[in-house]
């Protein structure tokens, strides 16, 4: 009897099994339906699919596309459980901790982000990311002297880092470490595509060696490249006004009160001949050289 049964699909009599099946196709009706609606930027959709679909299954990749799309969001805190939860179920997987310290990056979670790099770099220390984020991490925590080791490690690993070369320059210009800054910028310039942010701290750098004219030109460059660059214009005023070209600096001042007004809340009132000097050199008064 049981072969005719399968010969000719007569009904499963076992419930159990139906039932399993019914909850196999659920959940990859679910899951599907929530990639799907992921790739079309359709989140809030994508988010509850993958949400019901684990509901049913407990499946590593849709907590990876859940992730994902919590990410981006920007439920963050949410994200980084998911990607805890993937840890715990595979905990020598590099890319998984990486990520997950990543949005604990984004959250300004150091604490948390340390101990997730500190994971990944047991399973494998010579692992190029995980040093370059536990860098990230000691510099957001104030830690700038063993970020500069860990970046400089990183580089070490992966000579063609230029992310981390980008750290560490940012980190030695705060830290007045003016050529070792310099040093890297360099290396950027030779090695990665015309890129504003590396335009920009170069620009600062050369302005804080006091190569005032290099660093105009940068900065033109750099508005040339992206004509809504607001701290292009803020830097690139402020060294206007202090070899005193006031109108200059006064132009730029005015195209960053139209890009972002909020920014300089203790400027009121529209510009007029009457007291704009005094309203440039206070707006330019505060602004650190350096760009921090």
């Amino acid at each position: 009897m049981g072969f005719w049964k399968s010969l000719f699909g007569a009904e499963e009599d076992n419930p159990e099994t139906a039932k399993k099946n019914a909850e196999a196709k659920n959940f990859d009706l679910l899951k599907y339906d929530g990639v799907k609606a992921m790739r079309m930027g359709q989140f809030d959709y994508a988010e509850k699919c993958f949400h019901e679909a684990l509901k049913i299954q407990d499946d590593p990749e849709t907590h990876d596309y859940r992730q994902q799309v919590l990410t981006r969001m920007g439920r963050l805190d949410e994200a980084l459980s998911e990607l805890k939860t993937m840890a715990a179920a595979a905990p020598d997987n590099i890319a998984v901790l990486n990520q997950a310290a990543h949005v604990a990056y984004m959250m300004e979670d150091y604490g948390e982000m340390t101990a997730l790099c500190e994971q990944a770099l047991s399973v494998d220390d010579a692992n190029a990311v995980a040093t370059y984020q536990y860098a990230q991490a000691a510099i957001g925590q104030g830690d700038q002297v063993n970020g500069i080791a860990r970046l400089t490690k990183a580089i070490s690993l992966n000579e063609n880092f230029g992310d981390a070369y980008l750290l560490r320059a940012r980190t030695l210009l705060a830290m007045g470490e003016l050529n070792g800054a310099l040093s890297d910028v360099q290396w950027l310039i030779q090695h990665v595509e015309a890129n504003e942010d590396v335009l920009l701290i170069a620009a600062r750098i050369l302005n804080a060696l006091g190569k005032t004219n290099e660093a105009l030109n940068i900065y033109n460059n750099v508005i040339e490249m992206n004509p809504f660059q607001v701290d292009a214009y803020r830097e690139r005023g402020k060294i206007k006004y202090d070899r005193g070209d006031k109108q200059g600096a006064e132009e730029d001042l005015q195209k960053v009160l139209e890009m972002n007004p909020e920014e300089m809340a203790d400027i009121n009132g529209e510009y007029s001949a009457e007291g704009i000097e005094e309203k440039v050199k206070r707006a330019y008064s505060a602004i650190n050289p350096f760009g921090i």
